[in-house]
């Protein structure tokens, strides 16, 4: 199969490797010529990777129209630029194309999952579905090759077997599923959640702290994802609970740096200055925020990390503030 990735950063790159080990027809598409020419003439991206060598057949390219006659296209680009990608590849596609999404999120503008967002971006006649590949991952660690197991998730479950095929080797194992809702809003929440762990450790809280956060923060992503839809035990799996740890715990995480910003400082003041890097936890804080208090979803968390990002709250007295809500039976 013929398969192009869209997106020569991090992720895509660290994808392209495992379907060029799997000895797969691949090719990158990016918008950056350095890092084009970084991964066609050094094979390496070094401004990802440092001097981490790649798999010498990988080869990437600045032209869009790669696309045509692929069987697989991978997005591999931040959720605030899904709709427009989609729109420059749509008249290129084949019918038929399967369409997979790494990002993780909410359409700025309205608030849709990204499978949502390509089903109705891409004409029906070319998409095939839509796979969400998805969990624990950091691309630091997949593109050295280090053991990671995530999802292949869709509403075509033969689509998400055949990923599944695609990209699963000696140290990247995909699991299937079909609970799109429940995967897509774990993976997208988990964010949120990853920048209060940031936070939590910057004000210097330790193990303890970060226990209750990931134990908590899971009770809140069930809730959300249960009210529209989702299967409780999805959270219990990959793209809830796993990727929840990863991105809590991970200074690979840009979430949880962010936090950790904040939270040292004190102050969200110096992160939205200075700030060039996709953190997705910052506009899913915002969307969580509305849509739960529209919904009347109790996320205290999720509250306190907005409150932090957008009503200019100290990190400190938010910890503070949630210790000492009203006490209450756990479950």
């Amino acid at each position: 199969m013929h398969s192009v990735i869209l997106g020569s950063g991090s992720w895509g790159t660290a994808l392209a490797q495992a379907l060029a080990d799997n000895k797969q027809d691949v090719i990158i598409y990016g918008k950056s010529q350095s890092e084009v020419d970084d991964i066609n003439q050094n094979h390496k991206n070094s401004k990802f990777f440092g001097d981490v060598l790649l798999n010498e057949t990988l080869v990437a390219t600045k032209d869009i129209t790669v696309v045509q006659g692929a069987d697989v296209v991978v997005l591999a680009v931040p959720t605030i630029a899904i709709e427009s990608i989609c729109q420059q590849i749509d008249p290129y596609l084949k019918d038929n194309t399967i369409v997979v999404n790494v990002s993780k999120g909410f359409h700025p503008d309205t608030n849709e999952r990204m499978s949502q967002v390509i089903r109705r971006t891409i004409s029906k006649e070319h998409l095939s579905s839509v796979v969400s590949l998805i969990g624990p991952s950091h691309a630091e660690e997949v593109v050295i090759r280090q053991l990671t197991t995530i999802d292949a998730i869709s509403l075509k479950i033969e689509d998400a077997k055949l990923i599944q095929e695609l990209f699963s080797n000696q140290y990247l194992r995909i699991y299937t599923g079909t609970d799109e809702i429940g995967s897509e809003l774990g993976a997208a929440i988990k964010n949120v959640m990853a920048i209060a762990s940031g936070i939590l450790s910057g004000l210097g809280y330790q193990d303890n702290t970060r226990a209750a956060l990931i134990t908590r923060g899971l009770q809140e992503m069930i809730r959300y994802g249960v009210f529209f839809g989702g299967q409780e035990k999805t959270f219990m799996g990959l793209t809830g609970i796993g990727d929840l740890i990863v991105t809590c715990s991970s200074i690979h995480s840009r979430n949880f740096q962010a936090g950790y910003q904040i939270g040292k400082e004190n102050t969200v003041k110096n992160f939205f200055a200075n700030n060039t890097k996709t953190v997705e936890g910052v506009r899913t804080a915002k969307i969580v925020h509305r849509i739960s208090q529209e919904n009347g979803i109790v996320m205290p968390i999720c509250e306190e990390v907005y409150q932090i990002l957008y009503e200019g709250k100290k990190p400190d007295t938010c910890a503070k503030d949630l210790m000492l809500r009203n006490l209450k039976e756990e479950f």
